[in-house]
């Protein structure tokens, strides 16, 4: 196994870093946060200018036909910036699941769009507090019409349509649906989270038309693959957040005079930083793994995901937590951007499952390999 990345991919590194210096600075992350904006729309197109949002996307839909790998690099440095845009739904998420499932007429109706990066798909999963399952669902479809709530949908308030994960009678108890959004019998109502510069909804639907994606009865398996997937590459998003909460705590340490010295050289700040950067780095560690197991699809994917995924929940939420530490008391105030990582950090912990949840994955996934 190798876990490092490519020259190529590398490189494709620079290219995000200095793009995403130049469009998405905390002032982007502040605006949307502050204003009225579901999202930074004018970074969302030149991010699909520069053809992110068709990384995966095979070249016979008019995407890039790039690996994981690449996506991975990707992820890392938005979550780094902290982009607020609806990346992970429209790519993660909603990509995903028409390419695990969608007929080759769905394929050649929705990814060229979402490769272009001019339609947005979100995924539309939880119904309520707590773990979902393909048990406690109650969206149900009859025929091409679908009847439910869903809610917190990320980027439903600004997606032109939605995978609906719905209850059935077949298989495995749930089927996906894609969802219109922009029709009568679907009505939006944003909600507020932890993270203002990330939109959520709350989506009704009465008798909505639906068209199913997949077969029906199999589409809890298709879940479960879907996050997985997605939870390598919020993984990613997370290490790059962790990077860029310790590198605030480090600057604010180092131009912080307390006693006639910066406050880095007294030793509890360096005891701090110096765990987060242990923490950062055993999360990205887990990460190669992932990014690995999701290149290659491999048999180990459950538990590389789920490794990843727990391992930056937790790096990201101390990084994130200890960074507004280091502030002081300047670091709880509205004009310090050290809110934007751990807001970043409460919502991505939570988005695809909590850290309990994935830490169950992990130990099912462990017992399954353990028996096989």
């Amino acid at each position: 196994m190798n876990f490092e990345f490519s020259e190529e991919q590398n490189m494709l590194r620079e290219q995000a870093q200095g793009f995403l210096a130049s469009n998405c600075s905390m002032a982007v992350v502040r605006r949307v946060l502050d204003g009225d904006e579901p999202y930074a729309a004018d970074l969302w197109k030149k991010v699909a200018e520069m053809g992110w949002t068709a990384t995966v996307i095979p070249e016979e839909y008019e995407g890039l036909g790039l690996t994981y790998l690449e996506l991975s690099v990707i992820a890392e440095e938005l979550g780094r910036a902290l982009a607020p845009i609806p990346f992970s739904s429209s790519v993660y998420l909603a990509t995903e699941a028409i390419l695990a499932a969608g007929s080759e007429e769905q394929k050649q109706a929705y990814l060229p769009g979402l490769a272009a990066g001019t339609s947005i798909g979100c995924f539309a999963l939880g119904e309520s507090a707590g773990q979902t399952s393909a048990s406690s669902l109650t969206t149900k479809a009859d025929g091409s019409s679908i009847t439910g709530v869903k809610i917190p949908v990320a980027d439903g308030d600004i997606a032109n349509f939605a995978i609906v994960v719905a209850t059935s009678n077949k298989g495995d108890g749930a089927s996906l649906y894609i969802v219109d959004l922009d029709q009568d019998g679907v009505s939006r109502e944003s909600i507020t989270t932890i993270d203002p510069s990330r939109s959520h909804a709350k989506l009704t639907l009465n008798a909505a038309n639906a068209e199913l994606l997949g077969e029906d009865g199999r589409g809890w398996s298709h879940v479960q693959a879907i996050l997985n997937r997605a939870a390598v590459l919020f993984a990613w998003e997370q290490v790059g957040g962790c990077d860029t909460a310790l590198n605030m705590a480090k600057d604010y340490a180092m131009s912080r005079f307390a006693f006639g010295r910066p406050i880095a050289t007294y030793q509890a700040i360096k005891h701090k930083l110096a765990n987060i950067y242990v923490k950062n780095t055993l999360a990205r560690s887990n990460c190669y793994y992932g990014a690995w197991a999701i290149s290659t699809d491999a048999e180990e994917l459950p538990i590389a995901a789920a490794t990843a995924r727990v391992s930056s929940i937790q790096a990201y939420y101390y990084a994130s937590k200890e960074n507004v530490q280091t502030h002081g008391g300047m670091g709880f105030t509205w004009e310090f951007d050290c809110q934007f990582p751990y807001r970043r950090s409460k919502l991505l912990a939570t988005n695809i499952g909590s850290e309990a949840t994935w830490q169950d994955k992990l130990i099912t996934a462990i017992e399954k390999q353990r028996a096989a």
